[in-house]
């Protein structure tokens, strides 16, 4: 099989970045990170999809007024979320005259974004482009679940859908005081554990971040130590456990430096989310509120970034198949 790291030939930056959230996010630990807080959940909308989309729009125009450009001066605007046919993506950004590539990664779609936007850029083709996530509790229950008003019990394997959207942008060339610099990617391989759960999605993931997280150290010839943080999203409690003793069976002993999306934007016992938090929301309010800051302050040099995503539908779901899962890397480093 073909290596499937893929080295940056390029000098790609992450140059600015935003995160927006709900009523929860704000009174989790990262609350006081994210650039907005909406504590109604609703973001001057009628409807949970369209208080979705308009968290896109809304991430993407503070990610911009950080950089001091317009929407025009980009290239190319990736984007995705959990909604059928990624309509809160569509319907969000649909006043920026942008080219736009609409992605579907489910909760890996923050790094997916990244890897194809770092790809694009790297090609040449491209100069500057954007990349954006989102999801929200309510749209993601009606959709996969059940309608809140409904009050069906969860699990304590569940995950809680994170209200909230990320906005990165991504330049090539000369750029001054980036965030942090995206140095190799590796796209996943699609992995069915056999889990049919969809009160379970950490179980169902975590082969396809074991698949990844293996493949990146064998073809890099790394180790857990050279990283400063080994930070997957969103394999919650549940999966989070299971990759790290899969990881250590092959010989790979990541505890010292990982931590997962889903673990760190809710105080789990307190705010009542059982096995943490998920949705395409997750990972890219954490690494947009928290983790591209340290980079960028020097508390840390190297993160390998591992998004996952389970692939299912709402009809998958009703017709009882078992639940794909994949997961993308992005590895990030700080720029002195």
């Amino acid at each position: 099989m073909k290596k499937r790291i893929k080295k940056l030939k390029n000098q790609v930056y992450i140059t600015s970045c935003a995160a927006v959230g709900g009523r929860k996010e704000g009174e989790g630990p990262l609350g006081a990170c994210f650039d907005y807080i909406d504590r109604s959940d609703r973001f001057g909308k009628s409807t949970w999809e369209q208080s979705e989309a308009e968290s896109q729009f809304m991430a993407l125009n503070f990610a911009l007024n950080k950089r001091k450009c317009t929407a025009m001066e980009l290239d190319v605007l990736l984007a995705g979320d959990l909604i059928n046919q990624c309509t809160g993506s569509s319907y969000g950004l649909l006043d920026y005259d942008v080219p736009f590539l609409g992605i579907y990664g489910a909760c890996s779609t923050c790094a997916e974004g990244l890897l194809l936007g770092g790809l694009l850029l790297d090609s040449g083709h491209f100069k500057k482009c954007a990349s954006v996530s989102s999801s929200h509790f309510c749209s993601a229950e009606r959709q996969f679940r059940s309608p809140i008003e409904y009050g069906g019990q969860r699990p304590p394997t569940s995950q809680w859908t994170v209200t909230g959207a990320g906005a990165f942008l991504l330049e090539t060339g000369c750029v001054e005081a980036p965030l942090a610099r995206i140095t190799q990617v590796l796209p996943g391989i699609t992995q069915n554990g056999g889990i049919n759960d969809p009160s379970n999605m950490g179980a169902a993931m975590a082969p396809a971040a074991l698949d990844s997280l293996l493949t990146f150290f064998k073809e890099s010839q790394s180790k857990p130590s050279d990283f400063d943080l080994i930070l997957t999203g969103d394999l919650g409690y549940e999966g989070s456990r299971i990759l790290r003793e899969l990881s250590s069976k092959e010989g790979y002993f990541i505890d010292d430096v990982h931590n997962d999306c889903g673990l760190m934007i809710y105080e789990r016992k307190k705010q009542g989310v059982h096995a943490g938090g998920s949705g395409c929301g997750c990972a890219a309010t954490v690494l947009s509120s928290k983790i591209l800051g340290e980079l960028k302050q020097g508390r840390m040099k190297r993160v390998l970034f591992m998004a996952t995503g389970a692939l299912m539908s709402a009809d998958s779901l009703k017709q009882g198949l078992t639940i794909p899962a994949i997961a993308h890397i992005v590895c990030l480093e700080g720029v002195k």
